[in-house]
């Protein structure tokens, strides 16, 4: 079989992500921004914080995407007593049916497994969302001496609950910084609410099929990687990027009075590769500034730090982005003579 080009290869990725979200319809009603984000952030290998009150179907929509997938998934709820052990495992000791010896053997814990739903994950300590940390930056698990890689592709899909706050433990900005997008899961709109009436308390049951492999996945992370960013893209990201960083140059008297900590490099990185996915989501073999303005919300909301000014004047992180965007300069693409 002939080897697909990289159009060919962008149109059949554009495809499948169709069928993926045809197959997702058949258990999720609307959230059309929600799930393009999601695999926006799986096809570019990151991971993803969806934030939401109970009852939006956070759980459900990532169990639904581990159906549409060939991925192993395991789910893990996180409780103010879970260890550490319990997500990475665990040595015990065993008999040595031969020799009649004992040795420590580890047993894996649920984190190998290629998707990784994080339930409530702010409801546990900050010891065991650190055995987290590794996992999601280096895709391996240390325990002793012995470190061991996990299964690929690998993804974290966390949840957390937005207004209920007593009884958890905010994640730090270390680990918040590894997930590429915070992803807002919002109410349903009227008729889509109708739809979930008619679905959950009545007869119809949808069964998803899968219709992506890890292989897949793969291919549209190495085809990502190799869509072309034109550099006023990238003077773009920067310039909005560096903008919130209070200690820049010619930032506005507005970033200064109501961001505290701005986004670090990785906020550029994730944008950039964020973009190239929609790009080809799009049916385009490029990034344009569309994909840049779409995603920056998601991508920069969880990597800028507002002061206590910001917070009571009642101005929110989104705003603060949206200011960002209003106000970036947009600079004209070169022109090929």
């Amino acid at each position: 079989m002939p080897e697909l080009t990289d159009t060919q290869a962008a149109e059949q990725f554009r495809l499948s992500y169709e069928k993926l979200r045809v197959e997702l319809a058949k258990r999720i009603v609307g959230q059309e921004e929600v799930i393009e984000q999601v695999f926006i952030a799986m096809a570019a290998g990151g991971h993803c914080l969806l934030e939401g009150v109970p009852g939006l179907a956070k759980t459900l929509l990532v169990k639904s995407f581990a159906d549409a997938l060939h991925l192993s998934f395991r789910r893990i709820q996180f409780t103010p007593d879970l260890m550490p052990a319990d997500i990475t495992g665990t040595e015990i000791i065993q008999e040595d049916a031969e020799t009649g010896r004992r040795k420590l053997t580890f047993m894996q814990g649920p984190i190998f497994s290629q998707i990784i739903l994080a339930d409530e994950i702010n409801r546990t300590p900050p010891k065991t969302q650190a055995a987290l940390l590794e996992a999601m930056q280096e895709r391996s698990v240390t325990v002793g001496q012995e470190t061991m890689k996990l299964p690929s592709p690998f993804f974290v899909l966390a949840t957390q609950n937005p207004i209920e706050q007593e009884g958890t433990y905010p994640l730090p900005e270390a680990q918040k910084d590894r997930f590429l997008f915070l992803v807002k899961v919002d109410y349903p709109t009227r008729e889509d609410e109708r739809e979930i009436l008619a679905r959950t308390t009545g007869t119809l049951a949808g069964e998803i099929q899968a219709v992506l492999t890890g292989e897949d996945l793969q291919q549209a992370q190495a085809l990502a990687r190799r869509v072309p960013v034109p550099d006023h893209v990238t003077d773009f990201v920067l310039d909005l990027v560096r903008s919130t960083r209070t200690t820049e140059p010619g930032v506005s008297d507005y970033i200064k009075q109501m961001v505290g900590w701005g986004a670090g490099p990785r906020a550029s990185q994730q944008l950039i590769l964020a973009g190239k996915v929609r790009a080809l989501l799009k049916g385009r073999t490029h990034v344009t500034l569309d994909d840049i303005e779409a995603l920056a919300t998601p991508v920069m909301r969880h990597r800028i730090v507002p002061t206590f000014h910001a917070e009571a004047e009642g101005v929110t992180v989104d705003q603060i982005v949206q200011y960002l965007l209003k106000n970036t300069p947009r600079k004209e693409p070169a022109r090929v003579m």
